[in-house]
Parts: C-alpha cells; structure tokens; sequence
C-alpha cells in the first residue's frame, strides 16, 4: 500500500464499489417500487370488478371469482364479517377479517334501517350510495394468503361497495407478489455476481493505467538517483512528450538542475577567485615580514600596511557575500537616503576628488532596510567612481515613482555598453582596472548590486551626462 499505484487502484475500486453499490440500490428500489404499482393496479381492478358485480344486487352465491388462484377474495360487510370468499382460499392475513367461512346469516343482508333508503349514502358521503362502487382511490395493505395448501405473499386493494338493499360491503382482492419477489431477487443475484467481476475489472485497469503514467516519473526517479551518486549536475532528467504533470514536473526539475549547476559553478568560481585574490596579499606580506626579519632596514612598512588594509577589506567583503549568499535578510528599519549619502560624502575626507551633492531641500527619501548595508552600497559606488573619475564625481538623490533613486556620476571613460552587465559579476574588473593597487578586488559592484536586490531595488548603470558611468540605485519606498 506505500506504492502510488496500489492506492490508486484501491482507491478508485472502493469509489466504484460505492457508486454501483449506490446504483443497485437504487434499481431495486425503483423496480420493486414499480413492481408494487402493478400489483396494486391488478387488485384494484379484481377488487372494483367483484364489487362493482355486488353493487348491481348480484347475490353473493353468483358473483364469478374466476382466477381465485392470482387474485383471491374476501367480502366482509359493515360489522366486518365475512360473507364471500374465493372457493379455495384456506386462510387469509392482512385484510379485515382473518375469517375465510362466510357467516350464515350473511346472505340474506341485513335489514336496511329507516332512512337507509336514500340513494346518496350516508349523510357524512363517506359510503357509496345504492347501487354504487366507491371512486375513492382503494386502501392497500400487504399480507398472505393460502389457496388450496399454497401460501404466498399478496398484495391486498379493499374497495367499498353498496348493494341496492343499502349493505356496503368491502372488497378484498389480492394480486401475488411473487413476481415482483423473484425479479428482484434476480436482478439482485446478478449484481451480486457481477459486482466482483466489475471491481475486479476497475481495479486491474486502473492499475495498468497508473503504471503507464507513472513509468515516466520512475525515470525520473532513476536519473536523479543517478545525478545524485555521480554528482554531475550537467546531466538531465528525460522528458516525455506529453503535456500532462508528469511533463511539467521534468521541465520543472530540469530548471532546478540547470539553477543548482549554475549556483554550485557560481560557488566554485567565487571559491577559486576568493582563493586568488587572497593568496596575493598573503604571499606579499609575508615575503616583506619574511626580508624583514633577516634585513630589518628592508621593511616595507607602508606596503605591509596596504597589504594588510587590502587583505582586511578582502576578509570583510568575502563574508558580507557570504552572509547575502545564505540569504540574510535586511533589517526593517527606516533609513533616510538624504541624510544617509551626506553622512558617506562628509566621512570622505581623503578621496582624491571632492564629492558633490545634489539632494533637494526638505525632502524625505525614506526606506526600509539596513542602514550598514546601504550605506556599505553608497560607499562602493562612491569608491568606483574616484577610482575612474578624471576630475568630477557627483552624487544625486531624488524621489523616483515609488521609491527614492540615488545615482553616482562620474566623467571619466564611463563603461562600455556590453560590458554593463559583466561588472556587476563577481571578481570581474574591466582591463583597465586589473592592477592592484588600483583594481581592488573586483567585489564592490556585485556586493552592490546584491544589497540592492535583497532591498527590493536595482543597481544599473548608464553613460553619464559628464560623458562617463552613472551608477543608479532605485529602492522603494516603506510599504
């Protein structure tokens, strides 16, 4: 029962079950229902046929009881005795009397009563006038009845009569059930003989059809058992060429793969590069500690320093992106960008040109996220500029649709147009910046760049007015 399949199978044979178990409850019901309406229909007219014979005077010794075997006959009159049954009827249940010897005295009729003369009945009209058959619909009533030693189930109509000395009279006729018991003990021994049959039936379809549907996702199954034991993220998962779920499912996991090859070669490079770029300073202070312990006249202290410095803000940057990398998520904290870049620019004493800032007077340019962060973000692009900038950088902020845009220019060469998007890669630096004193890294646009999507925002660059890049940051405003 762990497999998909048997649950199917299983599951779709007890809702089968249910619905044809529903179903033949149902047509028996029906068809006995309609069984009975029969049998009801043959009494009433052997009932109305017997009565209507009483209500002409016939005597009770001459009314004709042919069929006394299908449709038996009791009479019985006011005081519920009986006066006239069928010739062979032995015993009899279900109808007025449980007598089947007429009374003596019956015959004869009793004396009508003074007023019994009038030919509409009784003052209530709940009894036929002289001479009349009800037009009621007819009582019925189930039970037994035996005729010459055979006893069976009937189905009883009682209609009243009134004979034209002023007797009503009630006539019991009866219609066999016998019928209507064996058609539908029939018609109930077939469906219980096919019921299983049918189950059966469902239950191996059902089975061979989920297996076929489900062969694609054992291959599925398979190969990624085989990805996993071989750890070779270029291979795939085959994909029928159906268009069903199993179809999307593949293409789906096929997606996944592709994203995780690209994430873990992502992770590879980032490993390598960082291993590269922290083997140089490394290496370089070192040698200077290793010149300058054997020659301490030898020491390259300024040097030590900024190979220290570099290596330092190399630990700090391979850790930020580590931490973005495992998705920590920005604080939900209020920054004001304004007051934000104007506390960056007045902290930049030292850079090699001044900064200029062009933030309008009142306004409020206000986020949501980490204030270390987006001032880390600012910082890199002001730090990209000057690297590149021949004798300008300025940096604006404005309101920007619904959010706040912060953009940092530069007039140097500015970026070249298909180029734009490789900067913002990890250790990539352009030719022109590859020397380390002043390439750095090759990590502050893509640390940029990450910050400002985890902010809900986009780092992108353009040609600036002053003829080199414009960096520009959108984020938008507090939800």
């Amino acid at each position: 029962m762990r497999s998909v399949r048997a649950r199917a199978a299983l599951g779709a044979t007890l809702v089968v079950a249910v619905a044809l178990v529903a179903a033949g409850l149902a047509v028996l019901l029906v068809l006995r229902t309609n069984l009975i309406d029969q049998a009801d229909l043959q009494a009433e007219v052997a009932a109305r046929e017997v009565a209507g014979e009483l209500a002409t005077g016939t005597p009770y010794g001459e009314v004709e009881l042919d069929d006394e075997e299908d449709h038996p006959v009791q009479v019985t009159d006011e005081e519920d005795r009986v006066v006239l049954v069928s010739k062979d009827l032995r015993a009899v249940t279900g109808t007025g009397a449980s007598g089947v010897t007429p009374a003596p005295a019956a015959s004869a009729g009793p004396s009508p009563s003074p007023g019994d003369d009038d030919d509409d009945g009784d003052d209530d009209g709940s009894r036929p006038g002289r001479g009349q058959v009800s037009h009621d619909d007819p009582d019925f009533s189930d039970g037994t009845a035996t005729v010459d030693r055979t006893t069976a189930d009937y189905r009883f109509a009682a209609v009243e009569a009134t004979t034209p000395d002023g007797v009503t009279l009630t006539v019991y006729a009866g219609a066999p059930l016998a019928a209507e018991q064996e058609a539908v003990d029939t018609v109930r021994g077939a469906m219980l003989t096919g019921l299983p049959v049918l189950l059966l039936v469902v239950a191996g379809v059902t089975w061979l059809v989920t297996r076929r549907a489900l062969r694609p996702v054992e291959g599925i199954r398979r190969e990624m058992a085989a990805i996993t034991a071989s750890e070779d993220l270029t291979r795939r998962v085959p994909e029928p060429d159906s268009r069903d779920e199993v179809a999307r499912l593949a293409r789906t996991t096929n997606e996944t793969l592709t994203a995780l090859e690209a994430s873990v070669e992502r992770q590879r490079r980032f490993v390598a590069d960082a291993s590269h770029e922290l083997r140089s300073p490394i290496a370089s202070l070192r040698t200077q500690l290793e010149v300058a312990e054997a020659h301490p006249e030898l020491l390259d202290l300024p040097g030590a320093v900024a190979d220290t410095v570099r290596l330092q803000v190399l630990a700090a940057d391979l850790l930020l992106l580590a931490r973005l990398d495992a998705g920590e998520k920005p604080g939900g904290g209020t920054v004001e960008l304004g007051a934000l870049v104007r506390e960056e620019v007045s902290q930049r004493t030292g850079d090699r040109i001044a900064v200029a800032v062009e933030i309008p007077e009142g306004g409020a340019f206000e986020v949501t996220g980490s204030r270390g962060q987006l001032a880390r973000v600012v910082g890199n692009l002001l730090d990209n500029a000057q690297r590149h900038a021949e004798a300008r950088v300025a940096v604006s902020v404005a309101a920007d649709g619904r959010g706040v845009r912060v953009e940092v220019r530069d007039d140097g060469a500015g970026v070249p147009e298909d180029e734009r998007e490789r900067i913002f890669e990890r250790f990539v630096r352009l030719d022109d910046a590859r020397s380390r004193d002043d390439g750095g890294a090759g990590l502050g646009l893509a640390i940029a760049r990450d910050v400002a999507a985890r902010h809900g925002g986009t780092l992108t660059v353009h040609r600036a007015d002053e003829g080199g890049a414009a960096f520009r940051l959108r984020l938008p405003h507090p939800a």
